[in-house]
């Protein structure tokens, strides 16, 4: 399996979107980082990108130095979320409601059924219920789940939690917006609704 995939999304026969959400709905290839490459640079085009699961998106012309450095940044991600012991030792299980996040599996279950995420969603949402309900701003998301030296849009981390909400399904109420300032975890519907 490869470490990362360098995704064009103007490829002939089938483009790159289906290409990634293929990837994403597979569980063998689900956590390999995406990084998609295209002339595309519309703030919708970025956004389904990252809808889709993308790590990254880097857009047409390009500096190869540029490409480079999100490279090695995404696989430095990806490596210390491998090979990182959880907080609090091995084998940690994150619960809230009917939330259960098993940090040594990598997996996410909603009363007791999977929920497939991509590496930043995991940690997004990870992230979220390590601070047991305190609100985290969007800042404060994108260095944890994706590092201190990595820019990233404040729309980026919306569109993650989008993304995460809709794999919830019943359960989306679990991450609640606090407006203007950025996201937590409840462990109730009624919390502050």
């Amino acid at each position: 399996m490869p470490d990362l995939i360098l995704l064009d999304l103007m490829l002939p026969g089938m483009n790159g979107t289906e290409v990634a959400r293929r990837l994403k709905a597979d569980s063998r290839t689900a956590m390999i980082p995406i990084i998609m490459l295209t002339a595309k640079s519309e703030e919708t085009d970025v956004v389904v990108g990252l809808t889709l699961g993308a790590d990254d998106y880097v857009t047409k012309p390009f500096s190869m130095k540029i490409l480079l450095a999100r490279l090695n940044t995404v696989l430095r991600r990806s490596e210390a979320a491998s090979n990182a012991t959880p907080v609090g030792g091995e084998g940690v299980t994150l619960k809230t409601g009917p939330l259960a996040i098993d940090s040594s599996k990598h997996e996410v279950t909603v009363d007791g059924e999977p929920v497939k995420l991509t590496l930043t969603e995991f940690k997004l949402l990870s992230a979220l219920v390590s601070a047991r309900g305190r609100v985290l701003t969007r800042h404060q998301l994108m260095d944890k789940a994706m590092g201190t030296d990595i820019f990233v849009t404040d729309r980026a981390i919306d569109v993650h939690v989008t993304a995460i909400r809709k794999k919830l399904g019943s359960a989306n109420w679990l991450v609640r917006t606090v407006r203007g300032v950025g996201y937590s975890v409840q462990e109730t519907p009624e919390e502050g609704e």
